[in-house]
């Protein structure tokens, strides 16, 4: 059993996760600077501001349409029926993973003909081919659209490798992949990315909804811009949010970048989504009991557990840390190790929350902050201890009691009826 250690290392460990109010408004002004640069196409920004083609639904919005859900390595093919005034039903759905200890179809290995090949199938089981619909795309990855519906992905993401797809039109792909499969009944109209379809279906059945998050596995925002003095119609910009790099780092932070599949980029998704927070705990125990790094997996759902454990002896924190890494720690390691875990989280949900008020900041200003409601969609807002409260803490710390202004809701349909929505438009 492991009972000697350093405490002064520990603390030194959980600081390098903390982040002052002074930080944070240093972060939050320089991610507002990002969106001004990247609104006058300064290559200096982080963001890709990459249009939508789309304005807020009027909520008159009918049918039935096939949506598709592609942002991880779980993809979901749904039939919905819009039935206007925030009322959606979804008729039928059907899931699949891309990797399986049969398959990868995310590897360098795969191309982009089989990957959407298997994707085509799974549309199928949800549409057959006796009748014609639109198809709505949710495409969780940074593409350059020109119009609704020709959206060409820049660069993978969340470690996909996929040969034959960057560059390409993704929904061009996709049709193909239906006619090689007998679906040409099946016609792609749209395809925008998963926060772009948070805030629609958020926007469907909530007043003053203007920013949609993802909080999961990824992170990513998009927000309602009205181009503040320029001729352009409003429309919602994805920003790629994940890519800002304007942040205090910590040696784990460096470490995750270091080996990660492409190095210098998403540096505020590595820092802040479900994909690495795990890792970033695993690395600082690995730092904190002095052991070699030996690659064990730790994922969000195991911080979840850490988290919720509120046991006097934190068996569930001995337990984990025993079947992961095969040691034994005494139950004041274990309170160390919780807290640990803590900072990890809630540095992620403080970053993210700065993000957010840097998005109000800019589209209200500085002197008087309107109603607004953030669409979130992501299993660590829906499901993290301590998550959402921590957020919601920020908010108050940052703006005062402006943040009863601000509201924090769980769209985790979304990617789905957001699909089905842009269809509709």
């Amino acid at each position: 059993m492991i009972t000697i250690y350093n405490e002064s290392k520990l603390q030194n460990i959980i600081d390098s996760f903390t982040i002052d109010k002074i930080e944070l408004e240093k972060i939050a002004a320089a991610f507002r600077r990002d969106i001004v640069l990247g609104l006058e196409g300064d290559s200096l920004s982080s963001f890709k501001m990459l249009q939508s083609y789309l304005a807020l639904p009027t909520r008159t919005e009918k049918g039935q349409f096939i949506a598709l859900d592609f942002g991880g390595t779980n993809v979901r093919a749904l039939l919905i029926e819009l039935l206007g005034d925030g009322k959606v039903n979804v008729i039928k759905k059907a899931t699949k993973q891309l990797v399986t200890a049969d398959y990868n179809y995310i590897s360098a290995s795969t191309t982009a003909e089989s990957l959407f090949d298997f994707i085509a199938n799974l549309i199928l089981e949800v549409a057959g081919t006796d009748k014609e619909y639109l198809l709505g795309h949710t495409f969780s990855f940074p593409s350059m659209q020109t119009d609704l519906n020709n959206a060409r992905l820049i660069t993978w993401t969340k470690e996909f490798a996929t040969t034959g797809v960057e560059g390409e039109v993704v929904n061009e792909l996709l049709k193909a992949a239906l006619e090689r499969c007998g679906a040409s009944n099946i016609k792609p109209v749209a395809v925008i990315n998963d926060t772009v379809a948070t805030l629609l279906a958020a926007a469907y059945k909530r007043d003053h909804t203007d920013i949609g998050s993802i909080c999961g596995t990824g992170h990513n925002t998009a927000y309602l811009e009205s181009y503040h003095g320029l001729a352009k119609p409003r429309m919602i910009l994805n920003l790629e949010s994940g890519n800002f790099d304007k942040l205090f780092t910590n040696p784990y932070d460096k470490m995750i970048d270091e080996r990660s599949e492409k190095p210098g980029e998403q540096r505020m998704e590595k820092m802040v989504s479900g994909k690495y927070l795990g890792v970033l705990f695993y690395l600082a125990i690995c730092d904190a009991l002095e052991l070699a790094d030996k690659a064990v997996d730790f994922d969000g759902a195991d911080l979840s557990v850490i988290l919720s454990d509120q046991s006097q002896n934190l068996k569930a924190v001995h337990q984990l840390i025993k079947a992961k890494m095969a040691i034994e720690l005494d139950e004041e390691m274990c309170v160390w190790i919780k807290a640990i875990a803590e900072s990890v989280v809630i540095r992620s949900a403080r970053l993210i929350a700065t993000s957010y008020i840097a998005i109000i900041w800019h589209i209200d200003g500085n002197e008087f902050i309107n109603e607004h409601t953030i669409a979130i969609d992501g299993s660590l807002f829906e499901k993290m201890p301590l998550y959402k409260e921590a957020m919601q803490k920020t908010m108050y710390e940052m703006i005062g009691e402006d943040a009863q202004k601000v509201h924090l809701m769980l769209e985790n349909s979304g990617s789905g009826v957001g699909a089905a929505i842009a269809a509709a438009i």
